[in-house]
């Protein structure tokens, strides 16, 4: 068996400030809003909370552009609230992740404003300037958020990168004084009593010297992720683990857009000398166009399962893996692997977690994850607020490349705003989040789907997740035992076995909404097996499992 550590054994919630709980009325989540929701937190079982960026930020990206790393953005409160609040998750022995973004700053951080004043300024280099290159851009890098990389700077002649929004101008990593700087705030704030960081685009802090042309996309630009997994980004994670990690006992997690697994061995090795564990988005991609998102499509579950197994077993006893459905920037798993239809929807939410709830890894949910919300039907592209979605839909629909409304359906399906609508806590106005007008709309579906509701409901996806969570404190094997993947062929089934010193589990979950049937190995279907966990009343063990719609079991024995 694997070393043990906190870490694994963990499952982190993760809080999306803005839309989380507002306390005082301005539609806007804030902190004294997430202290008040500890308890609801702690009863749920999680241990780790990872705080979205509450950094004072301009707001142009929703707080991951920077102007502060020491303060507190006025919309989210002040130092002392944030201080109270870490204060009332230690207290219930909840550990704190904070959101760190060092790839990029806002242009409006003191560094950037120095930077652009002139060539010769002292802080010049702390950020990617380059010349024109035949009266262009010196590359087709293209931003994350539609349009080019570059942004011209009339009074200076020369362009900045900004893989983002060009309100993002990204950090130049090569200067040493730049990484002193990011070092010391580190320590900062994990003096003041932080437990680790969860790393926003960590793979692209090293840009490859060459800046060489990447492959057009469909938008004429290459994807931001040419820069992924650069020359020297170990090199800088390494020197950050010596500088700043060593001798702590700390959560680190890296966004590793475009990663490979061989790249995620070295990231997240087991030997201690970069980051704990990196988030990779292999299974996000499966349904989108190539590097383009904006799609309707489903993916298959066999590829599905191939990607997943294929971390399973690539890092297992040599790095370890995250496990997420979602985030900030992905919309709700429900409504995108399972059923959001009333007769489906609970129990296609509670299989979907059971499938990557007992697989090895830390698990993360994301904040309404554990009540099956869905995604929003957003009117028109006035009610959303995602900077990616509304310049892609301006972008895509000038060029001729979709209708209007082949993309507004698009986004509906795709755009990050559907995890970004106020958690939904009661059937009261605004789901309870907040006595004023939201910062953005809420789903309409609140006064069925909601926590409060979930609470006095034994059979809710609140109860459910809070089972699966417990057991994972209870069974080493789900944390820490091997991984198999049966029935790889299959479209319909997700199964897999997990083994650790002769115990076994067995997690199967139907993804469709017929019943199915799954034939076990001789030596398996012979074994006395009890149901540990499972969606639907009347599962059977035998040779043959039938599976109801979107049902999940997990099957627990033991040899001999």
């Amino acid at each position: 068996m694997q070393e043990k550590a906190w870490w694994k054994e963990s499952v982190v919630y993760q809080v999306y400030p803005r839309s989380f709980c507002d306390s005082n009325g301005d539609g806007i989540g804030d902190l004294n809003g997430i202290t008040s929701k500890l308890d609801y937190l702690k009863e749920l079982g999680v241990d780790v909370i990872w705080l979205s960026p509450v950094y004072k930020s301009p707001n142009d990206d929703n707080g991951y552009d920077i102007s502060d790393y020491q303060a507190i953005m006025e919309d989210f409160g002040t130092m002392e609230d944030f201080d109270r609040m870490l204060e009332e998750m230690h207290k219930r022995e909840i550990r704190l992740v904070m959101d760190l973004v060092v790839n990029h700053t806002s242009d409006e951080h003191p560094w950037f404003v120095e930077s652009r004043k002139g060539k010769d300024n002292p802080y010049r280099d702390y950020y990617i300037w380059k010349d024109p290159v035949d009266g262009h851009a010196p590359n087709n890098w293209g931003s994350c958020f539609s349009g080019p990389a570059w942004q011209w700077d009339e009074e200076t002649g020369q362009y900045y990168l900004h893989l983002f929004s060009v309100k993002q101008p990204d950090l130049n990593w090569e200067n040493e004084k730049v990484r002193d700087e990011v070092f010391r705030m580190m320590n900062w704030w994990l003096d003041k009593g932080v437990d680790g960081f969860r790393m926003d685009v960590i793979s692209l802090i090293s840009k490859d010297p060459s800046y060489a042309d990447g492959e057009a996309g469909l938008n004429g630009y290459s994807s931001f992720n040419v820069c992924a997994n650069g020359p020297r980004v170990h090199e800088y994670l390494q020197e950050m683990r010596r500088r700043v990690l060593d001798g702590r006992n700390t959560i680190t997690v890296g966004e590793c857009s475009g990663v490979t697994l061989q790249e995620a061995l070295k990231y997240a090795s087991l030997d201690g000398k970069e980051l704990n564990m990196v988030f990779q988005f292999e299974h996000m991609n499966l349904d989108a166009d190539g590097d383009n998102k904006w799609t309707d499509k489903k993916c298959r579950l066999s590829e599905l399962k191939e990607v997943l197994s294929n971390w399973q077993n690539g890092l297992d006893g040599k790095a370890w893996n995250s496990l997420f459905w979602c985030n900030h920037d992905q919309p709700r798993i429900v409504s995108r692997l399972g059923n959001d239809g009333p007769e489906y929807r609970e129990r296609s939410a509670k299989m979907l977690a059971v499938c990557l709830h007992m697989m090895q890894g830390t698990p993360y949910v994301y904040q309404g994850e554990e009540l099956g919300m869905t995604n929003v039907p957003f009117p028109g592209v006035e009610d959303f607020r995602d900077l990616d979605s509304i310049n892609a839909y301006h972008e895509l629909t000038e060029k001729g490349i979709f209708t209007k409304e082949e993309m507004l359906n698009f986004m509906r399906y795709k755009s990050r705003d559907n995890a970004r609508t106020p958690m939904q806590w009661d059937d009261s106005a605004n789901a309870g989040f907040t006595a004023g007008t939201p910062w953005i709309m809420t789903n309409p579906n609140y006064k069925e789907i909601n926590a409060a509701e979930q609470m006095k409901r034994p059979d809710s996806v609140f109860h459910f997740y809070q089972k699966l969570i417990a057991l994972r404190k209870e069974k080493e094997i789900i944390v820490y035992g091997d991984y198999k993947l049966l029935e790889p062929d299959s479209e319909s089934v997700y199964v897999y076995e997990r083994t650790l010193d002769g115990e076994h589990l067995l997690t199967a979950c139907n993804f469709t909404d017929q019943e199915q049937e799954v034939r076990l190995p001789e030596e398996m279907a012979g074994q006395k097996a009890q149901l540990l966990v499972g969606n639907c009343e009347g599962a059977k063990w035998g040779g043959t499992l039938k599976l109801q719609p979107y049902e999940a079991v997990v099957w627990n024995w033991k040899e001999g």
